[in-house]
């Protein structure tokens, strides 16, 4: 059975919320047609009994009760519409508002998350320069104090030359 992530319900919710809204927006565009082709109905037999009033007053009593009751009852259904339409409203808030503030957790996670590995490649970045620059200093003191010997032997080598051909050198040798 394959496992779904909240995202991937969340998105199946949003897609049943907004073919809810669809299919109740194609009802009341029917009932809206519905009663607009009622109203043009219902003008047309005026403009009959206007043209004919006296002989045409029993058939147009008539229409009108059987007409009534199916306009208290698409009225009512209309009320009932409205109010499911309100709840439902206010349904999809409830579920928006939700949505959102685990959005805003699941972002706090995230940066938490994105900052401690952030931390910690800079605690390895500082561990591992360590590392490598200590042994490095320690080579490089090494080295130094290997060359500086070997100067000091080489200078030594030459100093004893120079010392069996003795020449005035003069301020040279002074340090101040």
């Amino acid at each position: 059975m394959p496992k779904f992530e909240n995202q991937t319900i969340e998105i199946a919710l949003f897609a049943l919320v907004a073919l809810a809204m669809l299919v109740q927006a194609i009802v009341l565009l029917a009932a809206f047609i519905a009663m607009r082709k009622a109203a043009r109905s219902i003008d047309e037999k005026i403009a009959a009994f206007s043209s004919s009033v006296t002989p045409l007053i029993d058939n147009t009593r008539a229409l009108v009760t059987r007409l009534t009751p199916r306009i208290e009852e698409t009225a009512d259904d209309l009320a009932a519409l409205t109010h499911s339409l309100r709840v439902q409203t206010a349904d999809i808030q409830f579920a928006a508002n939700e949505i959102v503030a685990r959005a805003r957790i699941q972002a706090g996670r995230l940066d938490g998350m994105l900052s401690h590995v952030l931390d910690t490649l800079q605690r390895t970045g500082d561990f591992m320069s360590d590392a490598v620059n200590k042994p490095m200093r320690q080579f490089s003191a090494i080295l130094a104090s290997v060359k500086a010997v070997v100067e000091s032997l080489r200078s030594g080598a030459t100093a004893s030359r120079s010392q069996a051909n003795p020449t005035p050198r003069g301020d040279n040798d002074m340090f101040v």
